[in-house]
């Protein structure tokens, strides 16, 4: 049996995992959901990982989201996990970066994936959507208010009642995704810009992603105080001395990590 996920550690602090399930367009069934599960609790364990590249195998999908045949069989709970929720991933609590590879189209529970990562590089042809409400369902698994976040009300809203996609021209211009590449490029683009995260102390990438991720869950005054706990946390690293210190020697920082 092919492992539904699969996690590569690559040079230079960064981890691919792969939702391996091209053959049923990468939609989530249980091994998907345990596999996911898996590759954060290894990622979020190895400190040599900084940051995380997710994507799905072959050319067609990154993924269709929910597996309705395994939902038709009566396997609609194993579809999540009770740590990271669908996927066993949209609702984990994560420390690392995370940037999908968008490598086709990513609709249902795979756009709310996608949604759950913190960037987005997609190819030409890929697109996005909620098309739940074709179907009688709710898009239950963060796709509702992430989307209104990444995108502008008006436009999220019609997506999630109309159901119809979102190409990836259109997800580009309005600040859904980050980069757009030609198919060859995508997993090149994505390293790329991971290894532009892996340049800075991980430490504030992470503490600082910490802070980002709750910007509009918090008020001013909340949020002040939290990245001032950020603040002390960094400074007791020893990539806090690093940092000034390659400055006035006029080197690159060598990042410990700790």
């Amino acid at each position: 049996m092919t492992d539904a996920v699969l996690t590569k550690k690559l040079a230079d602090h960064v981890t691919l995992v792969t939702i391996n399930r091209a053959d049923a367009r990468n939609a989530v069934n249980g091994d998907v959901a345990q596999g996911m599960e898996r590759a954060v609790d290894a990622t979020e364990s190895d400190p040599d990982c900084w940051v995380v590249v997710l994507t799905g195998a072959g050319d067609i999908a990154f993924s269709a989201g929910a597996d309705l045949k395994a939902v038709s069989q009566g396997g609609g709970s194993a579809l999540g996990t009770a740590k990271g929720g669908f996927a066993g991933f949209v609702h984990r609590q994560r420390t690392k970066p995370w940037i999908a590879a968008v490598n086709g189209f990513a609709l249902a529970g795979g756009c709310e994936i996608a949604l759950a990562c913190d960037l987005i590089v997609a190819i030409e042809e890929a697109a996005f959507g909620l098309p739940e409400v074709k179907r009688g369902l709710v898009a239950g698994a963060g796709g509702l208010y992430r989307l209104p976040r990444a995108l502008p009300k008006a436009l999220a809203l019609e997506l999630i009642m109309t159901g119809d996609r979102l190409d990836a021209k259109r997800a580009l211009h309005y600040g859904l995704v980050n980069r757009l590449v030609p198919r060859a490029q995508l997993i090149d683009e994505a390293l790329k810009l991971a290894a532009a995260i892996c340049e800075n102390a991980p430490i504030s990438v992470r503490e600082s992603l910490r802070i980002a991720r709750q910007a509009l869950d918090h008020t001013d005054a909340e949020l002040r105080e939290l990245s001032a706990v950020s603040s002390r946390t960094v400074a007791a690293t020893e990539d806090y001395k690093e940092g000034p210190r390659a400055f006035i020697e006029k080197r690159p920082p060598r990042w410990v990590g700790r």
